[in-house]
C-alpha cells in the first residue's frame, strides 16, 4: 500500500500490509490517516527560489553605516569585501555567521604547507591520503605509493582542487603518520591570522558538522595568502599538467571549474587569484582577490546559488572599485604635528644633524569612501605596541567603523657612527637637503614628554641644591672651629705676655 502526503505529493510512504482479517484493515487504516494528519504543515521543501529570496533580504551591516556607500544586493548567505591591504571591511553581510566552506579550506592548507615548505621536496602519497578521498570527490587519480614535488602538489590543490594530494600533503607537513595530525597547525596557524569562529578538521573542506568558518575568517586567511606570489599563480592558472616521472607515471591534465578567469563563463579582467568550493551543504562558495589602481580587494561569498557566486563576487569587487580609495596617512595627517618641531629634532650629536626622531609611517594607508574627507575621520593612539622601533599605532575610523591603521615609528637614519679614535662623532658629509616636511613629524603625547623632563631637570636642580648645602654646611662648621682655636690661642698668647711683663728681669740693671 502506497500512501501520499496529499501536503508535499513527492513525499511518499510505502506500507507492507498482510491482511488476515477485517479488523486488521480497518486498524491499518486508521493507523495511516492518523500519520498523514500528524505530518506539521509547514514541513515542506524549500525551493531554491524561496531559498534565494531570503537570502537577498538578509541585512548588509555596512549599508546601516551613515554616509556609508551603499553596498550591492547579492544572493550569498554570508559575504565580505575587504581591502588586502589596511583590512578595512568595505562590505558585510553575515560575516561572522559559521558556514561550510567547502574546498576553500584548501587556501589554508595550501598557505601552510609554502610556509613550511620548500617546492623541491618529495611529497609520498600513502594508502590512506589516497582512499580518505570519498567517491566523487575532486581528485587527479594519484595512486598510492606515488610521488609528487611540492610544487606540483600545491598546483593540483588550488588549480585542480584534488582532494587527495590535500591529505597527502597534510601527512607530509605535519611529519605524521596520519593526516590528522595536520590539523592542529590549520587551527594554531588561523588563530595566528586573527580567525575568530572557525574550526577545521580536515584538510580540504569535505563535509563535516565540526568543520566550519566565516566569510570575515577567510577573507583574513585570504589576506595571508593573496600576497604569496606563487600561491596566487596557481590560484588563478586555468589549467594542471604534470608529466610523467619515475614515480608519477601518468600524463595529468586537470581544468579549473572557476569562471572569473579569462575564456571563461564570467571572466574578470582585475582577478587576481580566486578558488572555488562546493558541497551540497557548502553549496557554492567563492574566495577571491582583484587589483585596479593600487586598490587591492579580496571578496569571499559563501552558501551561495551557482552561478551567483560569480555575479556575486563581480558585483562586489565593482562596488568596491567605485566608491573606495586608498589615503596615505603620512601625506594629509596633521593632528598629532607641532609647529615647533625642534623638540623632538637633535642637533649637532650622536643622532645627526636636524634629523627627525618619530615619524609617521610613510608606507601606511587607510581605506575611505570617495565622498569622505580625510577630516572626517575619528583617530586614537595606543602605546601598546610590541613592534621594534614602532612607537605607537593610531588607529582611524569613520562613524566608529575601522579603516585602517599608521604606526609611529623611530627615525632609522638619525643614527650617527661614533668613532673612538677621534672621541667624537663621525659623520658622512650629507648632501643638501630641503626643511624636514612638518607633515611627517610626528610628537606623542608633547605635554607629557615636557613634565617627564621638566621633572628630571627639578630633580636635578634639587640635588644640586642638596650637594651645595651640605659643602657650605661643612665648610662653615669647620670655619667656625679654626675660628674657636684661634681665638683660644690668642688669648692664651696675650695671658703670657702679661705674666712674662709682670716679672723682673735679672739683666735689667745691665747695660751690653
Amino acid at each position: 500500500m502506497i500512501l501520499w502526503n496529499m501536503l508535499n505529493p513527492e513525499r511518499k510512504v510505502v506500507l507492507t500490509v498482510k491482511i488476515k482479517k477485517p479488523s486488521t484493515l480497518i486498524l491499518t487504516a486508521f493507523l495511516a490517516l492518523q500519520f498523514v494528519l500528524a505530518i506539521p504543515l509547514t514541513a515542506h521543501a524549500e525551493t531554491m527560489d524561496e531559498a534565494v529570496a531570503r537570502q537577498e533580504a538578509k541585512t548588509i551591516q555596512t549599508n546601516q553605516i551613515t554616509n556609508w556607500p551603499v553596498g550591492p544586493t547579492v544572493t550569498a548567505d554570508s559575504a565580505i569585501l575587504m581591502d588586502a591591504n589596511t583590512g578595512a571591511i568595505l562590505y558585510a553581510k553575515d560575516i561572522h555567521a559559521k558556514q561550510y566552506p567547502a574546498s576553500t579550506t584548501k587556501i589554508l592548507t595550501a598557505l601552510i604547507a609554502a610556509e613550511k615548505c620548500s617546492m623541491d621536496e618529495t611529497v609520498h602519497f600513502s594508502y590512506d591520503a589516497v582512499h580518505s578521498n570519498p567517491p566523487g570527490g575532486s581528485h587527479i587519480a594519484i595512486d598510492a605509493g606515488e610521488e609528487l614535488t611540492m610544487e606540483q602538489s600545491l598546483s593540483a590543490i588550488l588549480i585542480a582542487s584534488a582532494n587527495e594530494v590535500s591529505f597527502a600533503v597534510a601527512e607530509h607537513v605535519s611529519g605524521g603518520e596520519s593526516w590528522e595530525d595536520f590539523i592542529p597547525l590549520m587551527n594554531e596557524r588561523a588563530q595566528e591570522l586573527g580567525c575568530l569562529n572557525s574550526n577545521f578538521v580536515n584538510p580540504n573542506g569535505l563535509p563535516d558538522d565540526n568543520h566550519y568558518t566565516t566569510a570575515y575568517d577567510l577573507a583574513m586567511i585570504g589576506k595571508a595568502f593573496f600576497s604569496n606570489e606563487l600561491l596566487c599563480k596557481y590560484a588563478s592558472t586555468r589549467l594542471l599538467h604534470i608529466p610523467p616521472a619515475e614515480h608519477q607515471p601518468d600524463d595529468i591534465y586537470a581544468a579549473t571549474t572557476n569562471e572569473l578567469f579569462a575564456n571563461k563563463k564570467y571572466p574578470y579582467e582585475h582577478i587576481v587569484a580566486s578558488k572555488t568550493g562546493y558541497t551540497d551543504s557548502a553549496k557554492s562558495c567563492l574566495v577571491s582577490c582583484a587589483e585596479k589602481d593600487g586598490l587591492k580587494l579580496i571578496c569571499v561569498v559563501l552558501h551561495d546559488y551557482a552561478p551567483r557566486q560569480y555575479l556575486d563576487t563581480i558585483a562586489l569587487f565593482d562596488y568596491g572599485f567605485a566608491n573606495f580609495e586608498t589615503v596615505n596617512v603620512s601625506s594629509v595627517e596633521t593632528k598629532y604635528n607641532v609647529n615647533t618641531s625642534g623638540f623632538f629634532y637633535s642637533e649637532i650629536d650622536i643622532f645627526g644633524s636636524s634629523k627627525p626622531i618619530l615619524s609617521l609611517n610613510t608606507q601606511d594607508c587607510i581605506t575611505l569612501p570617495k565622498t569622505v574627507d580625510f577630516s572626517e575621520t575619528q583617530s586614537s593612539i595606543s602605546y601598546n605596541t610590541m613592534t621594534e622601533d614602532q612607537v605607537a599605532a593610531i588607529t582611524y575610523t569613520y562613524q566608529g567603523h575601522y579603516i585602517g591603521e599608521a604606526s609611529v615609528d623611530l627615525a632609522s637614519d638619525s643614527q650617527a657612527s661614533y668613532t673612538f679614535d677621534s672621541g667624537i662623532p663621525s659623520q658622512e658629509e650629507p648632501a643638501p637637503e630641503e626643511e624636514p616636511s612638518q607633515g611627517n613629524v610626528i610628537f606623542i603625547n608633547v605635554i607629557k614628554v615636557i613634565l617627564w623632563v621638566l621633572g628630571i631637570a627639578g630633580g636635578l636642580i634639587l640635588i644640586t641644591l642638596i650637594v651645595a648645602f651640605l659643602r657650605n654646611y661643612h665648610f662653615a662648621l669647620r670655619r667656625s672651629r679654626d675660628d674657636t682655636r684661634t681665638r683660644r690661642g690668642w688669648q692664651k698668647n696675650r695671658k703670657r705676655r702679661r705674666k712674662r711683663a709682670k716679672r723682673p728681669s735679672r739683666f735689667r740693671d745691665y747695660d751690653f
